[in-house]
C-alpha cells in the first residue's frame, strides 16, 4: 500500500493565460514558483549592492561564488538553488560569476572573504556575514546551513511546522494525521532525514513494520546513516521482535505475578508492551529490572532500553523521562 505520494515535477515553464492570477482589482500576480524564481538571481558588482546588502536587512541572502571551470560549483549550484526554492520566499539565493566580477571580487577578499578557494558560499542578514562554507556539500549539509541561517534571523524552512504538527499527533496516537503532514512536508524538503524518521515512525504505527520498512527503503542513500533514519530502522526491528510477544503478553504477565523476579518474562513484556505503543509501561519493566539487578544477562535490560531510546527519538518525552530515571538508578 502506497500511503504517501511525492509532488510530480512540472517540466513546462509556459505560462498558460488561464492559470494566472488576479488580485482584487484584477491585476495579474506572480504564482508561487514565479515568486521562487524571484529569490535566485544573477549577481554582478552593480546589483550587489542592492540584491545583497540592501535584501539581506528583510531577508537571508546566500551568495554562491561560482566560475565555469569550477567542477565542484557546478554539483552544489543546483542543490543550492532547490532548497531556495524549498525555502518559499524565506531566503535568497544570489550567484556571483568571480571571473565576470573580478573589481568586486577583489574588495570581498580585502574584507577578508576567501574567494580565491571556490565553491564558496557566504550568508548575509542585516549586511554583515553570519556564515559561510566552502567546498561542495552533501545536500544534507547544505540543508543545516540553510537551518542555521534561518534560525539566526527567527525563521525557519516552510516544512518545519509540519515536522513538528506531525510529531505531536504522532505523540498523540494520530497516526493517521501525523503520515499526512510528514508527506506534505516530505514533498518540500525529501533530502531531510527528520522527516524521513518522522514519516517511517508514523506509517509503522499506522499500518505495521512491513508498510514502514517500504518507506525506509526509499530513504536516499546518503541519509541512511543519519540517527533519525537508524532510530527509524531500530523502530521497526523492535516491532518486529515484539509481534511474537503480544500474543504471549497475558502468559507473561502470569509469570511475573508468580515471579517478581522472573526477568526474562519481564524483559520479554517490555518488548511486547513497545510494540502495543505502550512506551512508558514499556520502559518501567526494564528499569524494574536494572533496579533489581542491573547486572542480569550481560546488561541486557540496559541495553534494551537504550535500543528503546534510539527508536523513540532522543528528544521524545517518553525517551527523556526514561534516561532521568535510568541515570539516578546508574549513579545513586
Amino acid at each position: 500500500m502506497k500511503l504517501f505520494k511525492r509532488r510530480a515535477n512540472q517540466p513546462s515553464q509556459n505560462t498558460n493565460p488561464s492559470s494566472v492570477l488576479l488580485n482584487e482589482n484584477g491585476v495579474a500576480q506572480q504564482t508561487t514558483s514565479q515568486q521562487n524564481q524571484a529569490m535566485i538571481i544573477d549577481g554582478n558588482q552593480h546589483n550587489f549592492m542592492q540584491e545583497v546588502l540592501e535584501s539581506s536587512k528583510e531577508i537571508p541572502v546566500m551568495v554562491d561564488f561560482w566560475a565555469n571551470w569550477c567542477a565542484p560549483c557546478k554539483q552544489l549550484t543546483p542543490i543550492l538553488e532547490k532548497i531556495t526554492q524549498s525555502a518559499r520566499g524565506r531566503i535568497k539565493l544570489v550567484k556571483l560569476d568571480i571571473d565576470a566580477n573580478t573589481a568586486l571580487v577583489q574588495q570581498l577578499m580585502q574584507i577578508g572573504l576567501p574567494i580565491q578557494s571556490i565553491p564558496l558560499v557566504a550568508a548575509f542578514w542585516k549586511g554583515q556575514i553570519i556564515d559561510m562554507f566552502q567546498g561542495s556539500q552533501p545536500e544534507s549539509a547544505v540543508q543545516q546551513f540553510v537551518d542555521h541561517i534561518l534560525k539566526a534571523a527567527g525563521s525557519a524552512m516552510p516544512s518545519a511546522d509540519f515536522i513538528e504538527e506531525g510529531q505531536q499527533a504522532l505523540n498523540e496516537g494520530q497516526a493517521d494525521k501525523a503520515v499526512a503532514l510528514f508527506s506534505q512536508a516530505l514533498e518540500n524538503e525529501p533530502e531531510r532525514p527528520e522527516i524521513w524518521g518522522g514519516l517511517i515512525r508514523a506509517v509503522l504505527a499506522h499500518s505495521g513494520p512491513e508498510d514502514a520498512q517500504n518507506v525506509l527503503n526509499e530513504v536516499p542513500k546518503d541519509l541512511l546513516e543519519h540517527s533519525e533514519i537508524t532510530g527509524a530502522q531500530a523502530a521497526i526491528d523492535l516491532a518486529k521482535e515484539g509481534a511474537k510477544a503480544q500474543s504471549e503478553a497475558d502468559q507473561l504477565m502470569d509469570k511475573i505475578k508468580a515471579d517478581p523476579n522472573d526477568f526474562q518474562a519481564r524483559y520479554d513484556l517490555a518488548t511486547a508492551l513497545n510494540a502495543s505503543g505502550k512506551k512508558r509501561e514499556a520502559a518501567d519493566e526494564l528499569l524494574k529490572i536494572i533496579q533489581s539487578d542491573r547486572q542480569w544477562n550481560d546488561e541486557g535490560a540496559k541495553k534494551q532500553l537504550l535500543r528503546f531510546f534510539e527508536a523513540w527519538g532522543v528528544d521524545d518525552p517518553i525517551t527523556l523521562e526514561a534516561r532521568r530515571r535510568l541515570s539516578s538508578l546508574l549513579f545513586s
